[in-house]
């Protein structure tokens, strides 16, 4: 089949590339590791749930179900495993699993040798995550699996006419738990019914988070009585834009956590700016309070600070496409993102609520927030909007469990 002929060049691909980049390799090694880290640990009388995340974002999707079913039902055990280093670097000790590692890729011959080890009772896919040769044993050896948040478009390889036996991979799945109505009706053009729309379990996970924020003192000391601009994942393209307005209007306080905390980018950042600046990892309650920027450079606390701003940014949205604008708006703060958001659901809903902001350039940047800082009614009202509309689209963790778990 083209499909395996595709994975093993893709295979070969890998390989060659580990030998330059440090990322590929890390996936790679940890790819072949994989079968003696399930040989090590799994418990041949466990019964085990399967989870899998390509990367960091699908893992936060799966999170809530995992937690919960570790909670409520401590019959199973849960393996998690991650296509992507991103993911599984980052996540590696994660409590809530009993064996984490890489996915090995998608051969028939690992597919084999991966289920004979783990024999999983159930699986979850989160998202995008369709692997053909292990979905089709799991069919084949009466296994359900879940299709958790996702998310189908017309322009997706699985409706197009020439892919019509690759798209078979999506028979293989249980059942659908996806975000829209879309979504669904797509999957019925090509005879999958056993669909039930769910909507996003991400905004489950933000209001997890939102409950277990950190206390932060040095960011209270920044803040004080000031009214502060908290920007989040951001790009230099977006830095452009806000720093710039910022340095024009001292009267508010400016928190950045970049996406990329490089020294270089810091650099960048600093050069920028013409405010009294502290970085996070520098700053103690005392500098913090003096400052007029507090630059986050560190990982781990984008989601808590989030509480702290009366106002967020979510960057992104000038290049690739916008990060999670959940995160920011759970805490009932209004969003501004750039033009790049199209193809993300939650930021046009965002929008529709009246909670969210697209700007295009530096004008209706500082048009919007310029609105924001004469009319303290109106920024309340497009906060309570933001947080409303997150609160709305919670429950779809309930909604899965459910399903799968009595299906």
């Amino acid at each position: 089949m083209l499909y395996n002929i595709a994975i093993h060049f893709y295979l070969l691909g890998v390989a060659i590339a580990s030998l330059f980049n440090e990322k590929v390799r890390k996936m790679w090694r940890g790819e072949r590791a994989a079968f003696n880290v399930l040989k090590q640990k799994v418990d041949p009388e466990a019964r085990y749930v399967w989870f899998h995340a390509a990367s960091l974002g699908e893992f936060e999707q799966g999170r809530p179900i995992m937690e919960r079913l570790r909670r409520e039902h401590p019959e199973y055990k849960i393996l998690l495993t991650f296509f992507s280093p991103s993911g599984y670097e980052v996540r590696k000790n994660y409590e809530g699993a009993d064996i984490i590692c890489y996915l090995p890729l998608d051969t028939p011959i690992n597919a084999i040798r991966f289920l004979r080890l783990v024999r999983p009772v159930m699986a979850y896919f989160i998202k995008y995550e369709f692997w053909y040769n292990y979905l089709h044993i799991l069919k084949y050896r009466h296994v359900p699996a879940y299709s958790v948040s996702s998310i189908f478009r017309p322009d997706q390889i699985f409706f197009k006419w020439y892919a019509k036996k690759y798209a078979g991979v999506l028979h293989c799945i249980t059942h659908f738990f996806v975000q829209n109505e879309q979504s669904k009706e797509l999957l019925a053009k090509i005879g999958i019914t056993d669909v039930t729309i769910s909507g996003d379990t991400r905004f489950d996970r933000v209001l997890q988070i939102m409950e277990q924020s950190k206390h932060l003192p040095i960011v209270e000391a920044f803040k004080q009585d000031h009214h502060v601009f908290v920007a989040g994942s951001s790009w230099s393209p977006d830095e452009d834009i806000f720093i710039r307005f910022f340095n024009e209007h001292p009267e508010w306080k400016l928190i950045i956590a970049p996406h990329v905390i490089g020294n270089d980018h810091l650099q960048q950042i600093l050069s920028k700016l013409n405010r009294k600046t502290v970085r996070y990892t520098e700053a103690t309650t005392e500098t913090a309070a003096e400052a007029q920027c507090l630059i986050i450079d560190c990982f781990g606390l984008l989601s808590s600070i989030y509480h702290y701003g009366e106002v967020a940014y979510v960057g992104g949205g000038f290049g690739v496409g916008i990060h999670n604008v959940l995160e920011a708006a759970v805490w009932n703060v209004p969003v501004f993102f750039g033009p790049n958001n199209k193809r993300f659901q939650e930021a046009q809903q965002l929008l529709a609520s009246g909670g969210g902001v697209e700007i295009t350039d530096y004008d209706s940047f500082a048009t919007a927030m310029l609105r924001f800082m004469s009319d303290p009614e109106w920024l309340r009202q497009c906060g309570n909007k933001a947080g409303e509309y997150v609160k709305s689209k919670a429950g779809a963790t309930n909604i899965v469990l459910k399903e799968s778990l009595h299906n």
